[in-house]
C-alpha cells in the first residue's frame, strides 16, 4: 500500500512540475495556448500571470517531492490537500477539467497515503 501511494503522491508532483513548465515557459506558445484555451492575443498580455501560477504549482510539485524524500506523512497529506483543494477552485472558477486533472489525482494519492 505504501509503494502505491508512493506513486501515486510521485504522479501528483510530476503533473505539478509539467503544469509549472506549460504556465511559465510554455503559455505564449501554441501548446500552452491549447492548454489553456487561450488567444494569442490574452496569452502576451497575461504572461506574467502564468509565471506566478506556474511557480505555485512547482512549490506543490516540490512540497510533494520533499514528502516522498523524507518519508514525511505530514508534509504528503498537506500538500495532497493544497492541490486538491486548489483544484476544486479552479474547477468552480476556471474550468470543470482541472477537477479530472489535479483533484481527482490528488484525491487518490491522499487516500491510499492516509490508508
Amino acid at each position: 500500500m505504501i509503494i502505491v501511494a508512493n506513486v501515486l503522491v510521485a504522479l501528483v508532483a510530476l503533473i505539478h512540475a509539467y503544469i509549472l513548465v506549460l504556465e511559465m515557459f510554455l503559455w505564449t506558445t501554441p501548446r500552452g495556448q491549447r492548454a489553456f484555451g487561450l488567444t494569442p492575443a490574452f496569452a502576451e498580455q497575461t504572461k506574467v500571470l502564468g509565471l506566478n501560477q506556474g511557480l505555485y504549482n512547482g512549490f506543490l510539485a516540490a512540497g510533494l517531492v520533499w514528502g516522498l524524500i523524507a518519508d514525511n506523512f505530514g508534509a504528503k497529506v498537506f500538500f495532497l490537500s493544497c492541490v486538491a483543494i486548489a483544484g476544486i477552485v479552479g474547477a468552480i472558477t476556471s474550468s470543470r477539467r482541472i477537477l479530472y486533472i489535479q483533484t481527482v489525482p490528488a484525491a487518490l494519492a491522499l487516500l491510499f497515503v492516509l490508508l
